[in-house]
C-alpha cells in the first residue's frame, strides 16, 4: 500500500511540475485510503493543491484524475467528491502483484529447520489385483493435500506408499488367469496391465459364485458352501505355496504384478502424484511374522490348538484378533505390524499418519494396541486420518 501511495504522490508532483510549473514536495501531497462509503481505493486530498491550480476543487480533482489515468496503468477510473479525488486502482495491477508470489513454488511456506519434526504419511496403497479406482483418486488427493499442508507448516514430510502385492486376493487373480487366461497378456489383449489383471479378479469371483451355487443346489448350507468351494481352497493353497516361495507360483506372481505396475504408473503421472518411497507387503510380511512369533514367546500373544496365533484385546474393550493362520500364513494385521516396525527403524518419525477410509477404524485401533503389546511405545505416534 505504501508503494502505491508513493507512486501516486510522484504522479501528482509530476502533474504539478508540468502544468503548474510548481515543484511540490512529497509531504505537501496528501494520499489516503478511500473511505468505505465512496468508490475507490485511494484518495488524493485536493484542497492543499488549490493554491497552485488556481481552480476550484472539482476542476482540480478532474484535471488530476484525468492526468493519472492517462499517464499511468495504475489507475483505471476516478470520481471527485468536493475536495477529494477518489482513485480506482486497475484490476490488472492487483493481479500482477499477486501472480508473482502466488506462482512461486514456496509461497507462504515455512522451511523446515534441522529440529523440525518428521511426519510420515501413507496414502494410495494400490492392490496388484485390479486398477486404481475412484476411491484411490479421492485417497490420493487427500494424502497429497495433507502432505502439502504439513510441508507448508515447516515439517519434514515423507510420503510413502504401501503396495498390497500379496495375499489371498492376489492369488485369486493369478488362479483365474491360470484357469482361463490362455496366455493372454497386455500386448495380446490390448489392455492396460492393471485392467487385464482386474479382469481375472472378476473372473475368479464368477467361478467362485458358480461353485457355491452348485454346492447349495446339492443341499449344502450356503455358509458351508462358501467355505468349501473348490476354487477358494485352490486360492488358499496357492497362497501357502507363495509364502513357501514356490518357484512356479512366484514367477506367475512377478509377471502379473509387473503388468499392474506398468498400468498404474501413467495413472499416477496424470494425477501428479509422486511419493518418496514405496513399501511392498511382500517385503514386510516376513518381519511381521517374526514379530508375532516373538510376541508369542514373550507371552503377550497366545496360540490356539490349531496352531493359529491370536492377540487377546478384551482388556482394551475389543475382541480377539487373528495374527497368523493355522497354516502359518499371515493376515493384513501381520504385515502392517512389520511395515510399521520397518518404517520406524528407518525413519524414527515423530508421527505417522495413515490416510485410510473409516471402514478401517477397527484395524488401526488394533494395530496400535498390538504394537504396544509387543513393547513398542512409539505406537502412540500412529494416527489414522479417516474419512467417510
Amino acid at each position: 500500500m505504501q508503494r502505491i501511495e508513493k507512486i501516486l504522490k510522484d504522479l501528482v508532483a509530476q502533474a504539478a511540475l508540468q502544468h503548474w510549473n510548481i515543484n511540490l514536495e512529497e509531504e505537501h501531497i496528501q494520499v489516503q485510503k478511500t473511505r468505505r462509503e465512496f468508490e475507490g481505493d485511494f484518495t488524493v486530498v485536493v484542497f492543499p493543491l488549490l493554491r497552485y491550480s488556481k481552480q476550484n476543487p472539482e476542476q482540480t480533482g478532474k484535471f488530476l484524475g484525468s492526468y493519472l489515468v492517462g499517464s499511468s496503468d495504475l489507475i483505471e477510473a476516478f470520481n471527485v467528491i468536493k475536495g477529494f479525488l477518489n482513485l480506482v486502482v486497475a484490476q490488472q495491477y492487483w493481479k500482477d502483484q499477486l501472480d508473482g508470489p502466488l506462482c512461486s513454488h514456496d509461497y507462504g511456506m515455512i522451511l523446515p529447520g534441522a529440529d523440525a519434526p518428521t511426519v510420515m504419511i501413507e496414502y494410495s496403497s494400490p492392490n496388484t489385483n485390479k486398477p486404481l479406482h475412484l476411491g484411490h483418486i479421492r485417497n490420493n488427493l487427500l494424502g497429497h493435500s495433507v502432505s502439502s499442508i504439513l510441508k507448508a507448516t515447516g515439517k519434514h514430510v515423507e510420503q510413502v506408499n504401501l503396495v498390497n502385492d500379496r495375499g489371498i486376493h492376489i492369488c485369486k487373480s493369478m488362479l483365474a488367469w491360470q484357469k482361463n487366461g490362455n496366455g493372454e497378456d497386455p500386448v495380446s489383449s490390448g489392455m492396460k496391465g492393471d485392467h487385464l489383471v482386474g479382469k481375472y479378479y472378476v473372473r475368479y469371483d464368477q467361478i467362485y459364485k458358480s461353485q457355491v451355487q452348485t454346492l447349495v443346489e446339492k443341499g449344502m448350507p450356503k455358509k458351508e458352501a462358501e467355505a468349501e468351494a473348490e476354487v477358494l481352497k485352490e486360492a488358499r493353497e496357492m497362497l501357502r505355496r507363495w509364502e513357501a516361495e514356490d518357484p512356479e507360483v512366484r514367477k506367475l506372481w512377478e509377471t502379473m504384478n509387473s503388468w499392474v505396475f506398468a498400468g498404474v504408473e501413467p495413472t499416477y503421472k496424470r494425477q501428479g502424484i509422486s511419493l518418496d518411497k514405496t513399501y511392498y507387503e511382500s517385503e514386510t510380511y516376513k518381519l511381521g511374522k517374526e514379530l508375532v512369533l516373538k510376541g508369542l514367546n514373550k507371552g503377550v500373544l497366545y496360540q490356539k490348538e490349531d496352531g493359529s496365533i491370536w492377540a487377546n484385546l478384551e482388556e482394551e474393550g475389543l475382541d480377539h484378533k487373528l495374527l497368523l493362520r493355522s497354516d502359518g500364513t499371515s493376515v493384513y494385521m501381520t504385515q502392517d505390524v512389520g511395515t510399521a516396525h520397518q518404517r520406524y527403524e528407518e525413519s524414527v518419525f515423530d508421527s505417522h499418519i495413515y490416510v485410510v477410509g473409516n471402514e478401517q477404524n477397527y484395524h488401526f485401533q488394533v494395530l496400535t494396541i498390538v504394537l504396544k503389546k509387543l513393547g513398542y511405545a512409539w505406537a502412540d505416534k500412529l494416527y489414522h486420518l479417516n474419512y467417510g
